[in-house]
């Protein structure tokens, strides 16, 4: 029993690993008030969570040091008569029929966020 409780708690933590963040560290200094997206050069507060133009969730955390993650997730696992294409503006994958985009497809499994 206790074999069955590990694997159900592994296979559940397995998909967080794929998570895609990065961390910057802050330039040495005094006084430091906001980190640099330097992607898209835009500065933001200490204490401040944003979403960026490349769909990245970031944080810039009271020492200065930037921390940014994925704010989607990609789907792996979905049926062959179907695609996927990434929507930009709200940050997500559509899966959909490939022959007819109207209709949605199931996604059995995905990583990421």
């Amino acid at each position: 029993m206790r074999s069955l409780a590990l694997a159900v708690i592994l296979c559940s933590v397995l998909p967080l690993s794929y998570a895609a963040c990065w961390f910057q560290q802050a330039e040495p200094g005094d006084g430091i008030k906001q980190c640099l997206y330097t992607k898209d050069g835009t500065w933001h507060a200490i204490g401040s969570r944003w979403r960026t133009s490349d769909c990245m969730d970031c944080s810039c955390l009271d020492n200065g040091e930037m921390s940014c993650c994925d704010a989607y997730s990609t789907p792996k696992r979905f049926p062959s008569d179907c695609i996927m294409e990434f929507d930009q503006k709200s940050c997500q994958y559509n899966v959909f029929k490939k022959s007819d985009r109207s209709i949605p497809c199931p996604i059995y499994g995905s990583v990421g966020k």
